[in-house]
């Protein structure tokens, strides 16, 4: 009797904990069944104190189903001795506003069980008396990659620090990697001294800030996606010393989809003329948008340079490309719009060559539209 007295009470919290979460947390059907083999309500006292929390910190109906559904055990914990000092230690001493605060916690509920004694306060002074950040690029990394306060600060992070500052990386820039890319933290120590020393070997100068741009770009693409990337660009003509270039100057530029690097290099190959090894010397143009600033600059050189009024040869992918708006105005727009008045619309993106009668005068720019 006592046996079945006992399995009729769990039943009754399992229904009353699902019809809390429909109610209450804004949870499905289906959903909150599953979340019931987790977490049980005697009554709504308990999680009513803890949501009535909640939405004092900002959180609303949705970031309160969010919670619900990926740490439910947090409207079990206690609202004044458990929750309230780390809401306050977020809020009040990070800065955090509400409204942010919200969506990071929702997002990332395990930081509402973390010890607030033991991890988040260490953690918290870590950075900001080792690494030196303030407190908005804390709560920078909080927004971008919370999971990191779940590492163990001397297991995960403390060695890779220090292997930074073995090499002399500067203190600002290990901040910089840090605030910028903290997915690096998340490397195991064997494979980040591994992937330190690639660095080196190619010879990226660990006190310049480039080193940590390159470091971050191999630890988040693997070895045979980088390797697929060079052999696009080999495909192009670049040479071993072109790639090594290229990716010292502008990391991201192995970082790119291979169609990314296909189409753009095809462009400014094929249709501008330009030698990739040029390209190599300015990989920053791999970046910009093929649309929106690579065609129209460059129609407007083509145009110039049908109507005789540039020398091809003496036009250049970075001044044509990797300037302002305000100096490819003044050097190739304004100064001719009298000779050529539609040049405006052109760098807008407006009118193409052939809408401006250009195609058959040079069929080979035919497809630059």
């Amino acid at each position: 009797m006592k046996s079945f007295s006992s399995k009729r009470l769990t039943a009754d919290e399992q229904s009353f904990t699902v019809s809390y979460l429909i109610s209450s947390c804004g949870l499905s059907l289906e959903t909150s069944l599953c979340v019931s083999q987790h977490v049980n309500f005697r009554s709504a006292d308990q999680p009513d104190s803890v949501l009535a929390l909640l939405k004092n910190y900002g959180f609303t109906d949705t970031h309160i189903s969010k919670l619900a559904k990926i740490r439910p055990s947090v409207l079990l914990s206690d609202p004044n001795n458990t929750l309230l000092p780390k809401l306050e230690f977020f809020h009040s001493i990070l800065g955090i506003p509400t409204s942010d605060l919200a969506n990071i916690l929702s997002s990332n509920p395990a930081l509402l069980g973390s010890s607030l004694k033991n991890k988040l306060i260490p953690f918290y002074y870590y950075l900001k008396n080792v690494i030196l950040l303030d407190d908005k690029q804390v709560t920078r990394i909080l927004k971008t990659s919370s999971r990191i306060f779940g590492l163990n600060l001397e297991k995960n992070i403390v060695p890779k620090i220090a292997a930074l500052r073995k090499l002399g990386v500067p203190a600002s820039n290990i901040s910089l990697l840090v605030t910028l890319h903290p997915h690096v933290l998340f490397q195991n120590n064997d494979q980040f001294d591994k992937t330190v020393k690639e660095v080196l070997e190619i010879g990226v100068n660990p006190l310049r800030s480039t080193f940590v741009y390159v470091l971050q770009m191999m630890i988040r693409t693997s070895k045979s996606n980088r390797e697929r990337k060079m052999e696009v660009y080999r495909q192009w003509g670049w040479s071993e010393s072109d790639i090594q270039i290229a990716f010292k100057k502008h990391p991201l530029c192995l970082g790119l989809s291979e169609k990314k690097i296909t189409s753009v290099m095809d462009f400014l190959v094929n249709k501008m003329g330009w030698e990739p090894t040029a390209i190599a010397r300015v990989p920053t143009v791999l970046l910009y948008s093929l649309e929106k600033r690579i065609i129209p600059r460059c129609l407007v050189i083509k145009i110039l340079i049908l109507k005789g009024l540039l020398i091809e040869k003496d036009v250049r992918v970075s001044t044509v490309l990797t300037t302002t708006d305000e100096y490819f105005l003044n050097k190739y727009v304004t100064k001719y719009e009298e000779v050529v008045p539609q040049l405006l619309d052109v760098f807008n993106g407006n009118v193409g060559l052939a809408e401006l009668g250009y195609e058959s005068e040079e069929q080979r720019t035919s497809n630059l539209l």
